[in-house]
């Protein structure tokens, strides 16, 4: 393990050797978050998932970076041990990038969101992460407010997000909206319309598509020459066959929104009720989808990783 501090009064980051190792020859990296270690399937399930989705970025030709906090420090890849215990552990917080001030601070323990993640990637100079599906604009927001701060901290973080869109218990419309008008770039790799995580399409279409990792990856480096401060979005759908049909699942849905409603369930903890209340309505078709999502979307965040390294050495004098 190497720890470095980024500058005066930074926090520790605690890099993998195989990681540090590898970013230092300029090979490509992925950073993932913790979060779906946590929060995810119960033990040893989340465990088993996270190794695989680990598995899924070395596919694709890159190391992955695992993200997590422990004891005031980020760490920036995990060993297998870290897995397990973020794993086994019960009552690890998540940690959002509103929260790594005071967890550092305090030298507390967390699981990484994408936001926070982002952060971390960032200071650690990973250029690529890769989850499974984004946070975004909830349905209601006109009257709650209630919008991810992952679509903020896009704007803030120089770091090419790969994902499979966003979750349909989002309202998709208003969360292309709020990318649109905070100027991240939507690019669908090999694909006309923005996914909807499990399901293959939003029934939106992408901005931009792009069918080559290459011009993928130049595009990434085109927009922060171009001076702008955040990320970049790169969709790509799950496979057809893991996919699930949108119709299906709409009633159970909205079935789930209305329960949430009732029982008072707000904020952050949505996301969770109403995936949880699909999952029953579909007898576990949709928890299955979800980790086909989140492996394929790492093998392909390796690849679109691998392709921008390679770039880079090419265009090196």
């Amino acid at each position: 393990m190497t720890t470095r501090t980024p500058g005066p009064h930074s926090v520790p980051l605690v890099f993998t050797d195989e990681v540090a190792a590898a970013l230092a020859d300029g090979e490509p990296v992925v950073a993932l978050e913790s979060n779906v270690i946590t929060h995810g399937l119960p033990y040893p399930d989340n465990a088993a998932t996270a190794r695989k989705v680990e598995e899924a970025v070395r596919a694709g030709g890159a190391v992955p970076a695992t993200i997590g906090i422990d004891d005031g420090r980020i760490l920036i890849g995990m060993t297998d041990t870290d897995i397990e215990r973020f794993a086994s552990t019960p009552g690890i917080p998540k940690v959002s990038s509103r929260d790594l001030p005071a967890v550092l601070a305090s030298g507390g323990t967390g699981a990484s969101t994408v936001a926070s993640s982002l952060v971390a990637a960032e200071l650690a100079g990973i250029t690529f992460f890769s989850s499974a599906g984004i946070g975004g604009v909830h349905r209601g927001a006109e009257t709650t407010m209630d919008i991810s701060s992952d679509l903020i901290q896009f704007t803030r973080s120089k770091v090419a997000v790969v994902c499979a869109g966003a979750k349909k218990i989002l309202d998709l419309r208003l969360t292309m909206e709020f990318l649109e008008t905070h100027c991240v770039p939507v690019i669908s790799y090999g694909f006309d319309d923005f996914p909807a995580f499990y399901c293959r399409s939003s029934g939106l279409r992408a901005p931009h598509r792009l069918d080559d990792e290459t011009q993928i990856a130049r595009a990434v480096d085109t927009h922060w020459a171009l001076g702008n401060p955040g990320g970049v979005l790169i969709t790509s759908p799950t496979r057809e066959e893991d996919a699930i049909d949108g119709d299906d699942i709409e009633e159970a849905i909205a079935a789930a929104l209305r329960g949430a409603e009732a029982d008072g369930v707000r904020g952050g903890a949505v996301t969770k009720y109403v995936m949880r209340a699909v999952d029953r309505a579909t007898e576990g078709r949709s928890a299955t989808a979800n980790m086909a999502v989140l492996i394929n979307t790492a093998e392909v965040g390796g690849r679109l990783a691998a392709a921008h390294a390679r770039l880079r050495r090419e265009e090196t004098p």
